[in-house]
Order: structure tokens, then sequence, then C-alpha cells
């Protein structure tokens, strides 16, 4: 044989061992991802070769699979809009979302949970069923946001700070998954196209992710953490008051909310400011501080931090490389800052939890179809975000914004609430991000919720956190107090 033909036998046989060893890493490695990409049809397709599990509420199913006369064998049927934030849907055209997506090992059944299961389908020859998914969402609740929420775009989560189980995830509006689930090609096709183009973007959840939110003022409970945490401030320091204040190095001048000086007097304590919710006051607090303090009490909080719940959460976004003006901007929840529904509730359970951070989670029980229990949840702490004197502190702050403040429509008679209102800006003519986050009761705490409302809440720049955002959740915490 000649060097030459040597040479191109050498490289062909490279050549076929580069093709084996990556085909090989493909299927065993890979195996469990490619299986999970919701792009990935063929799963899709040989998972309706067994009866997948239900997603269940109060023990009722909120998606299902029925038996159906076609070659499918089974058709995924959901309540309906309700829910489409938690379950988003499976589809045998479109792939899965949302919890049909991060769930889906366990149910379609080939979870290693199940792993004896599966050996006695292989020699009894019966497929294996899926198992089910009991959420700690609690119906009664979700009911009261989802009606609460009306017609309005926005989220509301309610959370239990000293556990972290979500009761209630909202997001509107909403979609109906029966018009993905169809096993019509062409319907399912075409109501796809529809959601993609829809007005208001339904396929979006609002509540973890999207394209996030200016916070607006409820961001003045970081800024006010910060400071606290310094060890140079407490709620009584006082800041320079006056009625409008000129950003350094700019010609911006900003303005409290009707152009007060919150309070009238010519210092104002930062108790005062986050009561009536003034602007200035924090702006200057906030360049004191600096963006370095302020961003690392919001990586504290969780800022910038991925999360799994187990659906996705889109990181909350504190900016960094800013001069003074635009760090006084963001310490009222302007520039640049950007959060989700969820990022907030949990600085709000923190507070309500003595400073410590519970991990949230959706997912109570996951159990086979004998009713065999593969996993059960279990609180656990994410994290210490700030101390207990700064969150006693912070939640009077709270208290006294609900009850004598600008956050007086989240007011539940014979109940203390903390809560704190946020109305952020988003643009020259553009309408104003209303929002409310906060807990109850404030002694005790066992809900702490977020309720966000995009488009000023059909009132423009008219619209107020306290106005819209504020009775949503008082009407929030109410049914979960009333159990």
């Amino acid at each position: 044989m000649t060097p030459e033909i040597k040479r191109v036998t050498y490289v062909i046989l490279l050549m076929f061992l580069s093709l084996f060893v990556a085909a090989s890493a493909m299927q065993v490695f890979n195996a469990d991802a490619l299986n999970n990409d919701s792009r990935n049809q063929r799963a899709v397709y040989d998972g309706y070769k067994t009866q997948r599990g239900a997603i269940l509420v109060n023990n009722k199913p909120i998606a299902e699979s029925i038996k159906t006369s076609d070659a499918y064998q089974y058709l995924r049927k959901y309540t309906g809009q309700q829910y489409s934030a938690l379950t988003g849907f499976y589809s045998l055209y479109q792939g899965r979302t949302g919890l049909e997506n991060f769930l889906d090992s366990s149910l379609r059944g080939d979870n290693s949970a199940q792993f004896f299961e599966q050996l006695n389908a292989l020699f009894s020859g019966n497929p294996v069923t899926g198992a089910s998914v009991e959420l700690s969402i609690d119906q009664a609740v979700q009911q009261v946001a989802w009606d609460a929420l009306g017609s309005k775009k926005g989220a509301v989560i309610a959370i239990e700070p000293t556990t972290g189980r979500i009761l209630a995830l909202v997001s509107k509006p909403g979609f109906d998954p029966n018009l993905l689930s169809t096993h019509n090609i062409s319907n399912a096709s075409a109501n796809y196209k529809k959601l993609l183009t829809a007005k208001g973007a339904p396929l979006i959840n609002r509540a973890i992710g999207g394209d996030l939110y200016a916070p607006g003022s409820i961001f003045k409970l970081v800024v006010a953490s910060a400071a606290f945490e310094s060890g140079k401030y407490s709620p009584q320091s006082t800041i320079a008051n006056p009625r409008k204040y000129t950003l350094p190095g700019t010609k911006t001048v900003i303005t409290n909310s009707g152009e007060s000086s919150c309070g009238g007097a010519k210092r104002v304590s930062i108790a005062t400011a986050l009561k009536l919710s003034c602007n200035i006051p924090f702006a200057q607090l906030g360049i004191a501080l600096g963006q370095d303090a302020i961003a690392a009490q919001a990586r504290a909080f969780g800022f910038g931090e991925s999360l799994n719940v187990p659906l996705k959460v889109t990181p909350s976004v504190y900016p960094m490389n800013m001069d003074s003006a635009q760090t006084g901007l963001s310490s009222f929840g302007q520039f640049d800052v950007r959060v989700s529904p969820m990022q907030m509730v949990m600085i709000s359970a923190a507070i309500a939890n003595a400073g410590v951070e519970m991990q949230p989670y959706l997912v109570d029980q996951i159990f086979t179809s004998n009713l065999t229990l593969l996993e059960e949840a279990k609180p656990a702490e994410l994290r210490r975000s700030i101390t207990t004197s700064t969150a006693e502190q912070i939640k009077k702050m709270m208290v006294a914004a609900v009850s004598s403040g600008v956050s007086s429509n989240a007011q539940i008679p014979g109940i203390k609430v903390a809560g704190k209102t946020g109305t952020a800006q988003n643009g020259v003519g553009q309408p104003y991000t209303l929002w409310f986050t906060g807990f109850a009761p404030a002694d005790n705490p066992r809900v702490a919720v977020a309720v966000v409302i995009e488009d000023g809440g059909g009132m423009g720049q008219s619209g107020r956190g306290n106005t819209l955002a504020a009775p949503i959740a008082k009407r929030v915490m109410q049914a979960v107090l009333r159990k």
C-alpha cells in the first residue's frame, strides 16, 4: 500500500471514529437533555404511547389525559385559562411549555424514581402510567387572584413567607391550552399562530418572566434595606427635603409625586419618606450609599440569580456602571432597574420572615398511579437577605405605609398589613406600571403578595399603585386569611 493510500485510509478511519464517538455521546450522555428539550417532537409523539399523569390542585385535575379513539390514544385536557401560566401546554405540534415541560419526565412516567414501575411494565407488557403532580396552589386563592385582576394585563403571586409555598400564580391575559392540545394539526397550528400574535401576548408568563418591569417605588424597600444594613442609617435618619432636586451633573429635575416636599419640613426621615413614597429623599440616599452598596443588597435578595420553582424565573436586574444621576434614578426604581413579580414577592416574604428568604415552590407532591409517593416538598432556606433587625425596621415602615401612608388601600379591618405601592414611569407619554407588594398579618405573616398591572390599568398616566394594585392585593390576602 502506498503512503498516500495509507494516509487517506487513516483519515477515513479517523472520520468514522469521530462520528461514532459523537453519536454515542449524543445518545448516551445527552439523552436526558434531548428527551427533555421541548423542541424534540419525537419525545412528544412517544409521550402519547402512555397515559400522561395529571396536574392537580386541591386533588382536582387542572390538566389530565383522556382516552381517545384516534391513533394517539390520549388527549391532554385542561380546565381553561385560569391555570395556563402554570400548566403551559402539551401539544403534538408545538411541543410543551410550563409545568408540562419542566415536569415532563415525571408526567410521562420515565423518571428515574419510577424505575420499578418501568421494570414491571417491561415484563408485563402493560404501559407505564405517568406520575401525577399535586401543586402547592390553593384553588380558592388562585380564583380570587384571577378574578381580582379582571381584564387588566399583569400578574399576581401569593406565597407563604415561612415555607416558600406558592399559593397563587396568575398571569393575564391567559390562554386556553386546549386550543393547542388538539390532535387536529390545522386547528392547532392556526390557534398557535393566533396566540403568538394576539394582543397582550398571552403565552408570556408575566409572573416570572417576559421583559420584566420597572419597579418604581417598591424598589425603595431594597434601598432602605441597604441603608440599614450599612450601619450608617436608621429609620429616623434624616435627609434634605427640597420640593425639587437636580440630579448631579445634569439638568434633570426630579420631584415627588404631586411635587410635594414630603411632609413639609426641611428634612425628612427615611421612615417618613417610605411611608409617603417620596422620590427625592431616596434619590439622595441612593447616591450617598453608592451603586455598589445597593447592588450588593439587590444580590442579597436574589437579583441576577437563576431560580427554578420549578418554572424558570427570569433574573431581575440592577444595572451597574452608572453615574451619580443614574444611581439616583435607580434608587426609586427607575432608570434600568427591572424586576419580576416573583422577585418582589420574595423580597416581601424575606422581610416578613425576619430576613430569611425561603425557596419558593409550586409542587407539593409527586405520586404514581397506585398512589406511591415519589417526591414531597420540604421547605428550604434559600438565603438570609437581611438581618432580623433590618427586617423588623422595614416591616414597621411598611405597616405605616398602609395604615397612614400612600399604600392605604391595602388596609384590612382588624388586621395589621405591611405593604408598599409603586407607580413606575416608562417613558414620555407611556402609561405607568402599577405595583403593590406586602404581607399580612404583619405580626404573624401568613401570606406575602406581589401585584403588577401594565398599561396603567387602562388609566394611562392617571393610574396609581394604591388605586388599582393595592385593592387586588387586599382581596388576595383576605382570601388566605379567611382559611
